[in-house]
């Protein structure tokens, strides 16, 4: 993470200073199996103090592909593995102030290769049937940016 200032001129406008925070890049999984359901964990987040529903991913390593992030993320919080990975969007959740790079992928062929390995995720880890995701929004039981994006294009993209 990187807190600092930056100079900014915009057209027309005037010259000023304007904080800016860089964190480090994030990657999200979509899993989707056979039956048109999605994998999903059921976590508590600190800085809100809430719990929701919300895809697996995390933070890319400095040495790392966000597609590899994005599988070794899946694995570790879910105990599931993608054969197949595809790349979906990548997005800024508050591009005002932040600099937060997340990279959307959407797995297919899931594979259970065991138990969670990072025990401190999630609560539980369930199949979603992607049709229950709207009414799960409109509920605010899905309330998190990443999961948010990333559900949202694949609703999307499935019936368009």
């Amino acid at each position: 993470m990187w807190l600092g200032q930056v100079d900014v001129e915009p057209p027309g406008g005037q010259r000023y200073w304007h904080h800016v925070i860089r964190l480090h890049r994030a990657a999200i999984m979509a899993l989707l199996d056979d039956h048109d359901q999605v994998l999903m964990l059921w976590r508590h987040r600190v800085a809100p103090d809430r719990w929701g529903w919300e895809l697996p991913g995390g933070m890319v390593d400095a040495d790392e592909e966000p597609a590899d992030a994005a599988v070794r993320e899946l694995e570790e919080e879910t105990g599931y593995r993608a054969g197949q990975v595809e790349y979906l969007l990548t997005y800024q959740p508050t591009p005002g102030i932040v600099d937060a790079e997340h990279f959307v992928f959407v797995g297919r062929k899931p594979e259970s290769v065991g138990d969670p390995t990072d025990l401190s995720e999630s609560a539980r880890v369930e199949w979603v049937p992607l049709a229950w995701v709207p009414a799960m929004i409109d509920a605010a039981d899905i309330w998190s940016a990443g999961s948010l994006v990333a559900l949202s294009r694949v609703l999307m993209r499935d019936r368009g």
